[in-house]
């Protein structure tokens, strides 16, 4: 009698079993790989961003934008725009990649990223309110730990922002301790803007150094973003 080749069921339990715990090491693997490179995508936005920043700052005497619309009635992202490498086609922004955050859950959101408009009276001021105007940069006593912008929360209660006549501008910018990344708060106005798990358990910043650096939302606080220490 001739011998038929093949697989017994046994063996091929095996070889399933087999398949099945390498599938069960590697899914992890490959989505930790591509976490990983949402987040550096993420951080060399807000690189990009802080070069636009930078020559923004170089050509109107060394004043950075902070909060709200300001003086001039645009968004700090509007401002930016022509020392970008991106356009938008009109006022569609969904061509300008270097505002989206590859993490942000809602995809029809193009700016991803919220500006440091806190200004405070004092040091021992734990308040503060929002300012409108520029700011020069040499009021900036320590740089490179005052925050200037961080990834946004995502939720019902912050704006899509699509082109630039849609309503929200107005609320791009962190003035609040209801804005922080700890805070419970859901409210239009005073609820978190700072999100509080973008990549793992904290996200993004840039500095006004223009370096960016990832903290834990616990590690946020009022004082990384005063102007004046």
């Amino acid at each position: 009698m001739r011998r038929q080749d093949g697989f017994t069921l046994i063996e091929l339990l095996v070889v399933i079993a087999i398949i099945a715990i390498l599938m069960a090491i590697m899914v992890p693997a490959l989505r930790k790989a591509r976490e990983q490179g949402r987040d550096v995508l993420c951080k060399s936005n807000l690189r990009q961003i802080g070069l636009a920043a930078n020559l923004y700052a170089e050509e109107w005497d060394m004043h950075v934008p902070r909060g709200a619309a300001g003086r001039t009635k645009k968004a700090w992202y509007q401002l930016f725009m022509s020392f970008l490498a991106q356009r938008p086609i009109g006022n569609d922004y969904r061509s300008v990649k270097i505002y989206r955050c590859p993490t942000y859950p809602d995809k029809r959101q193009t700016v991803c990223y919220i500006i440091n408009g806190w200004e405070f009276n004092s040091n021992s001021d734990m308040v503060g309110h929002e300012i409108v105007n520029s700011t020069r940069l040499s009021t900036c006593t320590r740089r490179a730990y005052t925050i200037y912008l961080a990834d946004n929360e995502d939720g019902a209660w912050r704006p899509i922002i699509t082109n630039a006549d849609d309503e929200g501008t107005d609320r791009c910018d962190v003035w609040n301790p209801g804005h922080l990344p700890t805070s419970n708060s859901q409210d239009e106005y005073r609820g978190r803007r700072v999100a509080r798990a973008r990549h793992k358990n904290g996200c993004n910043f840039l500095f006004l150094d223009w370096h960016v650096e990832g903290m834990p939302a616990k590690g946020v606080t009022i004082d990384m973003w005063r102007f004046q220490k």
